[in-house]
């Protein structure tokens, strides 16, 4: 058996054309147009890389892009300044700070202090709460970008043995949170669960198997259930090649599903990030 790809980016285009029929029909309506703001502290080559992407995905789908890039000697209060400074613009919808920041910046005290209502990536307190209580309509980029793979499959996570192995604020634990509110019974694996030698029992029994670690190959092919369903969020560079946290090839001879890396859950993420702006764009009409 080979498994299905799960590739994110004909679903990707097909947001973009929803995204962009819905700016312009607002546009028509109110005269005014979602705008995305995002700021980059020093020049970092992975940034920039993200930044292009982001820049493209907005021009598609008729969002204005915005980047404001500052030095990397600024200080942490000069840094907060910027962002207080965003959120107090009225023409602004939303706010992505790119990441990583140069040390001495620290990236989770400028994020907390991005609005609620401008906060791009839902990574405020306040917007992960709301994942928590399922009331949301925006989530991380990376999280929402696997449950619409999952959706785009038509998988039935009602009681399913879901397992997400890493536990990162903008994958990890909101996925798991995610999960929760569609009732699979969710596992999270980290790195004490594989220095305890767990890792591989729990993968396992996963009907629903989300990698998002960053270390190449960590998950076995051999480790996949049958007809499991894996989602690979991971983006590691070998050589010349760009793999997932996944064996690729062995795992997917036993799964039903499978995202290729790339090609996976990376076109997505950019998109989510447009449909969240238009969403908060949308709340600040009201």
């Amino acid at each position: 058996m080979s498994a299905a790809l799960l590739e994110g980016k004909l679903i990707a285009e097909s947001l973009k054309a929803k995204i962009k029929l819905e700016v312009e029909a607002l546009k028509s309506k109110y005269g005014k147009t979602p705008k995305l703001v995002a700021i980059q502290v020093g020049d970092n080559a992975s940034s920039s890389v993200y930044v292009k992407a982001q820049k493209k995905a907005a021009e598609a789908v008729g969002i204005v892009y915005e980047l404001k890039i500052i030095s990397d000697t600024i200080s942490q209060p000069g840094a907060e300044s910027m962002v207080k400074e965003m959120n107090k613009d009225g023409s602004v919808t939303a706010i992505i700070l790119q990441l990583p920041v140069p040390k001495g910046i620290d990236a989770k005290k400028l994020i907390n202090l991005i609005a609620p209502s401008k906060d791009a990536e839902s990574m405020t307190p306040e917007n992960l709460g709301k994942i928590v209580s399922g009331q949301y309509r925006i989530g991380p980029c990376t999280a929402m970008a696997v449950m619409e793979l999952l959706e785009s499959a038509k998988v039935d996570l009602y009681g399913k043995e879901a397992v997400v192995v890493g536990h990162s604020e903008i994958a990890g634990k909101p996925l798991a949170l995610m999960l929760l509110n569609k009732f699979a019974t969710t596992t999270v694996c980290h790195i004490a669960t594989a220095e305890r030698g767990r890792l591989l029992e729990h993968v396992k029994r996963a009907e629903i198997l989300i990698a998002a670690v960053g270390k190449a190959g960590i998950i076995k092919g051999d480790w996949i259930k049958d007809k499991a369903i894996v989602i690979d969020v991971g983006i590691n560079k070998v050589g010349e090649r760009i793999v997932g946290d996944v064996e690729f090839g062995a795992a997917s001879q036993k799964a039903s599903y499978i995202t290729p890396v790339p090609g996976g859950v990376g076109p997505l993420t950019t998109t989510i990030l447009m449909r969240n702006t238009l969403e908060l764009f949308k709340a600040g009409l009201k």
